[in-house]
């Protein structure tokens, strides 16, 4: 894969902990326990594709599971706008991730209806503070679906 970049404005923790992340091939980082909340979560790197520099950057998120692919929520904290990530996503639709020392491409999309409605509610079940960000949001967080490239 072609070296991403840490997108600029990310906390100091966060940049440490894609740093332990890649170094450590997952092993580091793949569970973690975030400053926020006190139950770990499972975290995966989303690489996206800038939708203005067309350079690559790499975003550590928690994730669940729907089959054989991932689930992301674009929450950026509950903040009004979207994540530029996501904003990347919707751009650039083929993204690459790395779950644990797994690696893949995927292709992402946006859940809607009822699939979108059980998967909120599973990834709210994970890590709860994703109902306060919707209510502060003012905007409907996105579900993102990571469907992974069928292997060969």
């Amino acid at each position: 894969m072609e070296e991403a970049k840490i997108a600029p404005g990310l906390p100091d923790w966060v940049k440490d902990h894609i740093g332990r992340y890649v170094a450590s091939n997952g092993a580091d980082g793949h569970i973690i326990t975030l400053p926020t909340h006190s139950q770990p979560v499972p975290t995966l790197l989303l690489t996206t594709v800038g939708r203005k520099s067309g350079e690559k950057f790499v975003f550590p998120l928690i994730y669940g599971t729907a089959g054989s692919s991932y689930v992301v929520i674009a929450s950026k904290g509950g903040a009004p706008a979207h994540p530029g990530w996501y904003d990347n996503l919707v751009a650039h639709p083929e993204v690459e991730i790395q779950v644990g020392a797994k690696r893949a491409s995927a292709t992402a999309r946006t859940a809607t209806g009822a699939e979108r409605t059980k998967l909120w509610a599973e990834m709210a079940a994970l890590f709860p503070p994703y109902l306060r960000y919707q209510e502060k949001a003012g905007r409907e967080i996105p579900v993102v679906v990571l469907d992974p490239a069928a292997s060969h």
